[in-house]
């Protein structure tokens, strides 16, 4: 007669696979957020290739995008629970940084930034 064994795994990969199927659920289900804006110069130009940084504020893990020729930018799959810091750079410029609060309920946030104090010198 064969015996079965129980396999006990990790609490970590339990409490890893538990926040995954959450994130993969809530995508699913369309819970996820995204966040669009237009970068402008000191001009109110619309800053073609400005680069706009993305840190999740819980990771402090950072997405990057360079805007098109209209100074547009767009970050899709955001999680709603965690808050955001958004900032946008070109040359010597950058703009204030914006919080996007897990409290925002919204599933669109638009957010323009302005290119207009200089980056400080490291």
């Amino acid at each position: 007669m064969k015996r079965a064994t129980a396999v006990l795994l990790p609490p970590a990969f339990l409490l890893a696979l538990a926040v995954s199927l959450a994130v993969s659920q809530a995508a699913a289900q369309g819970d996820m957020r995204s966040v669009r804006g237009t970068v402008i110069d000191k001009n109110e130009n619309p800053a073609a290739s400005a680069i706009v940084h993305l840190k999740n504020a819980r990771t402090l893990t950072v997405r990057t995008y360079i805007t098109d020729a209209n100074g547009t930018f767009r970050f899709s799959g955001l999680d709603p629970n965690v808050d955001y810091e958004l900032h946008a750079e070109r040359d010597n410029l950058t703009s204030n940084t914006r919080t996007i609060s897990s409290f925002d309920s919204r599933k669109e946030v638009v957010v323009p930034l302005k290119l207009d104090r200089e980056k400080k010198k490291s």
